[in-house]
């Protein structure tokens, strides 16, 4: 059954929800989306994913949401509050891997900061490529935030998508989906990208 707890951060306390399984082969933690919760339909099929795994997973709502605020913080403060929340999470000689991830603000949340939270691959359920447009038509990419995670990513998206289509490198493979930015119109597509990539990276560490 699913256990809720509070956890302190710079920003206030945030909620987690965990989703355990018998002997779990890794820990995914997932972030909502800026506008959404944790109870977004592909967060769901992903944790479903997830257990049928055999990992563990952990639902976190950032301080704003849980204060009941509508509009999130500044990046800086989703970031320190996601990492507060890894650290109580993770011990330092946890002994399965540690996946990141979340759709849309919270995959860039877990792209920023894979580095220091050590994890071994980050799951992006429709990544915003692109800003809204500007004053003027521009729209900023958030390219650097992908390429800099430094770890094997994972990007299911929407081939409708408004926030643009991230391209495959190395080490970052990217499922195109029928949908645009919420990603319900398949969501056993999305079921089936998140255990594939799961599996395949649990079996690279064995």
């Amino acid at each position: 059954m699913p256990s809720e707890s509070l956890i302190d951060t710079p920003s206030g306390p945030a909620r987690v929800i965990r989703h355990p399984v018998a002997d779990p082969r890794g820990l995914l933690v997932l972030g909502h989306g800026a506008g959404g919760g944790v109870s977004a339909p592909d967060l769901t099929a992903a944790t479903a994913a997830a257990r049928e795994s055999g990992v563990e997973v952990a639902l976190v709502e950032q301080p704003y949401r849980v204060a009941g605020r509508k509009v999130p913080s500044p990046a800086a403060q989703l970031d320190a509050a996601w990492l507060a929340v890894i650290a109580a999470l993770r011990s330092p000689d946890a002994a399965v891997p540690l996946f990141t991830g979340g759709r849309s603000s919270g995959a860039r949340v877990a792209c920023r900061t894979a580095k220091v939270t050590g994890a071994s691959g980050v799951l992006c359920l429709a990544f915003p490529l692109f800003a809204p447009a500007r004053r003027g038509g521009e729209r900023p990419s958030r390219q650097a935030e992908l390429d800099d995670a430094g770890v094997p990513v994972l990007v299911v998206q929407g081939l409708t998508d408004p926030f643009g289509m991230p391209e495959p490198a190395a080490g970052r493979h990217v499922v195109q989906l029928v949908g645009d930015h919420g990603l319900k119109k398949d969501l056993g597509g999305v079921r089936a990208a998140v255990s594939t990539w799961l599996r395949d990276q649990l079996d690279a560490r064995t």
